[in-house]
């Protein structure tokens, strides 16, 4: 058989966005757990950490003032106002994780998503989506941890998400958790093989024709 020379991958970008309360963050960390070679990115924010979250692990807390520097000096690759707190996604540990292979998850925010649309066109875009809005309402008041003008302005917010929906390439209904960690897997898996994630291949497959 031929030696064919395999060459170097480049790093996909997979990015998983969904309405406040639609279980992303669960999906997140069993895709993580499963292939943890993957690189994630890691958003500042200017919420307080919520019971068990850890700066520097779920989240960078910065002050209003340090994330307004941060935003003004061009240090985020993409960044939102959500439901009253900033978010957002340094943008040098992105393009070193990139540069050296690696794949990696963006959990982010609908309007985060539709700037990394922009500015990462070659990027996996996944919409979670709850099964109804019964169940997101549900959700968002099982968690104990919000007002009910909190809920009611995310419910307001997940209609528009869910108006955008069309522009995904792919679609999750979160009603079944094992089910929805294996359609997100699999879309994962597929993706490595893109041509736009592997562009040296063809080429080293049509020089064995030579």
């Amino acid at each position: 058989m031929t030696d064919i020379r395999t060459p170097e991958r480049k790093g996909q970008v997979l990015v998983l966005c969904a309405p406040s309360g639609t279980g992303k963050s669960t999906l997140v960390k069993k895709l993580r757990e499963e292939f943890p070679q993957i690189g994630f990115s890691i958003s500042c924010t200017t919420r307080s950490p919520r019971e068990g979250e850890e700066d520097g692990r779920d989240y960078y807390f910065l002050s209003v003032d340090e994330f307004n520097e941060k935003l003004e000096a061009g240090e985020f690759a993409e960044w939102a106002d959500v439901h009253g707190n900033f978010y957002g996604t340094p943008k040098e540990p992105v393009e070193k994780m990139l540069y050296k292979g690696m794949d990696i998850l963006f959990d982010i925010d609908f309007q985060g998503c539709m700037q990394l649309m922009e500015t990462m066109p070659d990027a996996i875009f996944v919409f979670l989506m709850p099964p109804s809005y019964a169940d997101l309402k549900s959700r968002l008041e099982g968690r104990n941890t919000e007002t009910e003008a909190v809920i009611n302005r995310r419910l307001r917010n997940a209609m528009k998400e869910m108006a955008s929906a069309p522009k995904f390439e792919y679609w999750i209904v979160n009603d079944d958790l094992d089910k929805a960690y294996g359609e997100l897997k699999s879309i994962y898996l597929a993706g490595k093989n893109r041509p736009c994630s592997n562009p040296g291949l063809l080429e080293s497959v049509l020089s064995t024709w030579e």
